[in-house]
């Protein structure tokens, strides 16, 4: 039966600087958050994540109400990100995989053939149990901070069970597409149906936001993805569409796919640091689409750069981000596990005050 959204009156998170430039409505400010932000960068994450694995920490509430929690006690942030991770859904229906320190997820059987799709099955409410539970606490200790929800999109984790883990090139993974387009595109619908039910989870369970990463899909031809990739995402985007929250796509490297990213349903575009914000919003437009609004795409080096070297360049993604109907302050990847914290609070202290608006 079709999720019917249920009506609710205004509410502070609604009314949330995030949630506002992600419909494309004007708010106080530019809100920041940054991908990774609850991880390795934070002494406070290392220590309560210490003798627990990866997936294991995803599995355990209090660990992740913590770890959610951690970055926006220390930076001030405009929206949390749900500690998770993208294969747990795999995990937690008894597919052998594991994320090996250093390396990554780590599949025992790689997927190539019928037998290796059969293993992949669909996730339930009653296969991650643990995530509800987790998402509720959040929503009440965040009181009106949104939670973003997430997913791996159908690409990006099945470039993990067809290479057997992670992968420079992905050969394997577009051999596979061009070899035996109907198992890849079975496999690909079966890990869209397994993002939908993980995400469905989030959103039920009181997310705000979610986010598709497609995070290697940047080592697509446009060809390739239109054909082999788009359908699948597109999917997962219809699907999540009746809960009416906003809807973040994010590649890395994804410059040339931008059109086909917002063309397969996204509301926000996440853009990496290599195609300038304003740059993006004409592609995004010119593929035959409308502006949409943006996330990104501070180059996490410059974390590194020293202030003076970081300052202007803040300042300038923050003006060419005035180009899209919304602007989301963001990396344009995740935080580097030696990454300062206290760069990144300076970061989300400079965007809040220097995108400030006054009242109309």
């Amino acid at each position: 039966m079709p999720f019917t959204p249920p009506v609710a009156s205004p509410s502070a998170t609604d009314r949330s600087p995030f949630l506002l430039a992600a419909r494309g409505e004007p708010g106080p400010h530019t809100p920041v958050w940054f991908m990774r932000q609850a991880g390795r960068s934070l002494p406070e994450y290392r220590a309560v994540r210490e003798g627990t694995t990866m997936l294991e920490s995803c599995r355990r509430p209090e660990l992740v109400v913590e770890i959610t929690l951690q970055p926006v006690r220390r930076y001030g942030v405009d929206a949390a990100i749900f500690y998770s991770d993208i294969v747990l859904p795999l995990k937690a229906v008894g597919f052998d995989i594991e994320i090996k320190p250093g390396v990554g997820p780590v599949v025992a059987a790689p997927v190539r053939d019928a037998a290796g799709l059969a293993a992949v099955r669909p996730v339930t409410p009653a296969d991650v149990p643990y995530t509800s539970d987790s998402v509720r606490q959040l929503v009440t200790e965040l009181d009106g901070t949104p939670l973003i929800g997430f997913a791996g999109a159908p690409f990006t984790v099945a470039s993990y069970l067809v290479e057997g883990g992670p992968s420079k090139d992905h050969a394997k993974t577009k051999a596979l597409m061009h070899s035996d387009p109907a198992l890849w595109h079975a496999l690909a619908d079966r890990l869209a149906d397994v993002a939908i039910a993980y995400l469905a989870v989030q959103v039920e369970a009181g997310a705000s936001a979610i986010q598709l990463f497609d995070s290697w899909a940047g080592g697509l031809s446009p060809r390739d993805y239109e054909r082999f990739v788009l359908p699948h995402s597109a999917k997962v985007f219809e699907a999540l569409a009746p809960y009416g929250v906003p809807r973040v796509h994010f590649g890395v490297n994804t410059g040339e796919l931008l059109g086909h990213m917002s063309e397969a349903g996204a509301d926000v575009v996440g853009v990496d640091w290599r195609v300038p914000l304003d740059e993006a919003v004409r592609r995004i437009t010119a593929a035959g689409g409308r502006p949409k609004p943006v996330q990104g795409n501070l180059d996490p080096a410059l974390l590194f750069a020293g202030w003076d070297a970081l300052e202007p360049e803040i300042d300038r993604i923050l003006e060419e981000g005035k180009a899209a109907p919304g602007h989301i302050f963001n990396l344009g990847h995740g935080v580097p596990p030696d990454a300062d914290p206290e760069v990144l609070h300076r970061i989300v202290r400079h965007v809040q005050r220097k995108s400030a608006r006054v009242p109309a």
